[in-house]
């Protein structure tokens, strides 16, 4: 368990990809962003907070990324990329290993909230120049290994109730249930 004190300054980056189908595939419950923040910087100084997240051509997510920003969580967005064949997809993994390595000289601290093994690299360089190194993200879908080489492991299906909206009965209804 990594040391945490009020004097650190951190840097969080939010792959909202990875936790919005962790929690939806896991507990069909979306993401409590509010309380993932408030623990990632756990009482320290919030230098900044990055949310990756995807544009699509319905514009439907609009509301959504402007409650991450009334967080103070800045959004990075990116435009859905359908292929041929009807393949979708919008990897944000190296803009986020950028702006984590970009903001490292800036911070003591750097959370990744994602459970993507790809982040592993990432974190050890991170490792490597003296960072402490945090995870959050939903143990049941997260790199083994990944839990492993961080500093600190918050596992988000330990407090559920907590990191996850309560599923309603218009929530259901809007996703087709």
């Amino acid at each position: 368990m990594a040391i945490k004190h009020k004097a650190q300054r951190v840097a969080v980056f939010i792959d909202v990809q990875n936790m919005y189908h962790s929690a939806r595939n896991i507990y069909n419950r979306r993401v409590n962003f509010r309380e993932i923040l408030k623990a990632a910087v756990a009482g320290r100084q919030l230098i900044r907070a990055f949310a990756y997240v995807v544009r699509t051509e319905s514009g439907e997510e609009t509301h959504f990324f402007e409650a991450l920003e009334r967080l103070g969580i800045e959004t990075r967005e990116k435009d859905l990329q359908i292929y041929y064949g009807g393949m979708k997809k919008a990897d944000w993994d190296v803009g986020m290993a950028v702006d984590a390595v970009r903001l490292a000289n800036s911070v003591e601290v750097i959370v990744i909230v994602s459970g993507d093994g790809d982040f592993i690299p990432l974190v050890e360089y991170l490792k490597n120049q003296g960072k402490q190194t945090e995870v959050i993200a939903f143990g049941k879908s997260t790199s083994g290994k990944l839990r492993e080489i961080a500093d600190d492991f918050v596992d988000l299906c330990e407090k559920q109730d907590l990191y996850l909206f309560k599923s309603t009965p218009k929530t259901k209804e809007k996703e087709g249930e």
